[in-house]
């Protein structure tokens, strides 16, 4: 008797690794030449794995749910010494290095002989035998070491019977960190807040110009001037004529509601890190300068993608802007990020028609995308509060 190691295969797909979804066997139980034994999913599919010997399980080395390299020892099994392995796993060296020589016939002798002669066949092969309603032990094999292939499957299907590709699937990824939080706030976000979404589309001639001008004065030399840092001063301008923006839905004990008005901006930038969506915050956004804000906005932006932010940076916020336009998108309907009234995202800045003093010209448009809570702003504050930032867009008074 000896101990036979069986390495996770590649499974004919390339594979790199997989995860052990289900143990079919314990240890010390008897097992049989190509008996299922595990299931594993792969970036394609979940794949049953026969076992490529005859013997008594004596370990499992891999624990289901377990994501395992290919090669890595998976399994060990106590056999004769003369057991036969499955054809096309982890097989002696002799065996594993033969060549199918050209022109020679298939090597339907090399498989086990005897009455406990079972049929060889991968695993994607089984697979398609199992869709198809085939018993493997009926199919004439093809294959260079007398296995199974999988148009000798599809020859051996009835006639009328189509023979299907297993159906695509996609890579499956596990859904954490960030991304986990993200997605548990903005499915807590639409289920809780009714959203309103409004458009409006801004010349913002002026806007870049000013860009232009602050970007080569001394005082913002250490920050990046861009349409974000007009936006948000623009932002933090219309505030102050609809206060009620820049709130919260408080729902009481006693099943009773409060809106809790700020008395300072803390101003959320979303931001696309390597960790996933995260919306930082500049925290009393109206206490600063023009060139404090740039500087302000420049340093969460530049931690936010570098994955420096703290914990801290990220909590209080009370209202929210995302520039989706700097992925070349014109607007969107952006959702709130719990616990806020509203969030304006900002369309890409692109050269349009425009109707200026009753004559055609060509002007650099943003498109403005405002979505609020409308237990909160109703259609006339949200709307006042829209046409203010897109007013001082249009013309910055600096």
């Amino acid at each position: 008797m000896s101990i036979r190691a069986f390495a996770l295969p590649d499974v004919g797909e390339g594979l790199t690794e997989a995860e052990i979804v289900t143990w079919r066997i314990v240890v010390g139980d008897q097992i049989d030449v190509n008996q299922p034994i595990v299931d594993i999913e792969t970036a394609k599919a979940v794949v049953e794995l026969p076992s490529p010997f005859t013997g008594r399980v004596v370990a499992l080395l891999a624990d289901a749910g377990a994501v395992v390299p290919v090669g890595a020892t998976i399994l060990e099994v106590e056999v004769s010494d003369r057991e036969p392995v499955l054809v096309g796993y982890g097989v002696g060296h002799e065996t594993g290095r033969r060549r199918h020589l050209r022109g020679a016939a298939p090597a339907a002798a090399a498989a086990p002989a005897g009455p406990a002669t079972k049929p060889l066949a991968k695993p994607p092969v089984r697979a398609l035998a199992r869709e198809l309603g085939i018993d493997l032990a009926t199919v004439p094999p093809t294959g260079p070491r007398g296995d199974i292939t999988r148009d000798d499957v599809r020859r051996a299907a009835p006639v009328a019977q189509a023979a299907p590709e297993r159906p695509v699937r996609g890579e499956r990824r596990p859904v954490r960190g960030v991304q986990r939080t993200m997605a548990q706030a903005m499915m807590r976000s639409v289920s809780q807040a009714p959203h309103v979404t409004e458009w409006v589309d801004v010349d913002v001639s002026q806007t870049m110009a000013l860009v232009r001008r602050l970007r080569a004065e001394p005082e913002f030399a250490d920050a990046r001037v861009t349409p974000l840092t007009i936006a948000a001063a623009a932002v933090l301008h219309a505030i102050h004529r609809t206060p009620i923006i820049n709130s919260s839905w408080i729902d009481l004990p006693d099943g009773t509601a409060e809106i809790e008005v700020y008395p300072c901006v803390n101003l959320g930038l979303a931001v696309a890190s390597p960790r996933g969506l995260v919306v930082p915050n500049v925290r009393d956004a109206g206490s600063l300068s023009l060139s404090g804000l740039a500087r302000a906005t420049t340093d969460l932006t530049e931690r936010a993608r570098n994955g420096q932010l703290t914990p801290a940076d990220s909590v209080e916020g009370t209202i929210t802007i995302t520039n989706i336009g700097v992925f070349g998108v014109d607007g969107g309907t952006p959702i709130l990020n719990p616990g806020e009234a509203a969030i304006l995202a900002i369309g890409r800045v692109i050269d349009r028609p425009w109707v200026v003093e009753g004559g055609l010209a060509v002007r650099p448009v943003i498109q403005l995308s405002l979505s609020f809570d409308h237990r909160i702003v109703d259609g006339a504050a949200g709307s006042t509060f829209l046409a203010d930032v897109a007013a001082y867009l249009h013309f910055p008074p600096l």
